[in-house]
């Protein structure tokens, strides 16, 4: 996993300004999720949304945080990836639909913020 100090330094400061709407951003997020990919709701069925979301903002965190040590993050991103194959996360096409969800939400999110920089 390759990312230059310049990416590094756009994702860590668009994430500041995620923050403070954390609860919005994942509100935004799960809205775009099950309008986008409706095949993906049953695997929330027996999921407590609320804390849900709370996780993901979470987990998000410690990505953007983990930039700095990467050789730290790796295996945390690889364990949450062999979590959710638990889960019933089936096959790359979630991931797919996941990212475009975050950068939905992004986009949303950030208004006039949100700019070709960070949607690459």
């Amino acid at each position: 996993m390759s990312i230059t100090i310049e990416q590094k330094k756009l994702v860590q400061t668009t994430w500041k300004s995620v923050l403070p709407i954390s609860d919005i951003a994942a509100d935004i997020f799960y809205d775009r999720l099950f309008e986008t990919a409706p095949n993906v709701a049953h695997l929330f069925d027996k999921v407590n949304m609320s804390k849900q979301k709370k996780h993901l903002m979470a987990t998000l965190n410690t990505a953007v945080q983990g930039l700095d040590n990467l050789d730290r993050l790796v295996p945390i991103l690889e364990h949450l990836g062999a979590r959710h194959q638990k889960y019933g996360v089936e096959n790359y096409d979630y991931y797919n639909v996941v990212g475009s969800a975050l950068l939905y939400t992004l986009e949303q999110g950030l208004g006039e913020e949100y700019n070709s920089d960070v949607a690459a």
